[in-house]
């Protein structure tokens, strides 16, 4: 393929990845209410207080931004997603991937939130809450990459480097 012609996959794969992270998110949201309406855990506003801190607001500890905190939980699926999107065109693609995104996930919410001061590390949080929170996540990791790799096929695969790195 030419040079030209690999911008273009990688924006139509990141297209597609975005469309499976808002899947991705749906089908996490249901997961995260089903366990809710059983383990009576509340709604976490740290998203949205995050994105509104980020932007310059301020807001308190009490506050319930529910737009922001939607904003926030779909923006970061599609954003993440669209890079699934980009893993799934050049190659990386089921467990490890799954794996990884989990991380990459995790780890995105964790600096945003951390950074702007609006959680706390989540090894300073009960045990329940980050098994739920990791649960939750790779729910949203797996969903998004089963469909990108739907999506989006291995087509910039490069076989260059498999015998010496």
């Amino acid at each position: 393929m030419g040079s030209d012609g690999r911008p273009r996959v990688l924006g139509r794969a990141a297209a597609r990845g975005a469309a499976a992270g808002l899947l991705g998110v749906a089908v996490m949201t249901a997961a995260e209410k089903l366990e809710q309406s059983v383990t009576h855990r509340p709604n976490s506003y740290v998203p949205g207080r995050t994105l509104m801190t980020l932007l310059g607001r301020h807001p308190s500890d009490s506050d319930r931004p529910l737009v922001w905190n939607h904003a926030m939980h779909w923006g970061t699926g599609a954003v993440l997603g669209a890079l699934r999107g980009v893993w799934a065109a050049v190659g990386l693609r089921g467990p490890r991937a799954h794996l990884a995104h989990t991380a990459v996930r995790l780890s995105f919410d964790q600096t945003l939130e951390n950074a702007s001061g609006c959680g706390a590390p989540p090894r300073t949080w009960p045990l329940p809450e980050q098994a739920w929170d990791t649960a939750h996540k790779a729910v949203y990791s797996l969903t998004t990459g089963l469909l990108a790799e739907r999506f989006v096929p291995p087509s910039l695969e490069s076989r260059r480097g498999t015998l010496s790195h």
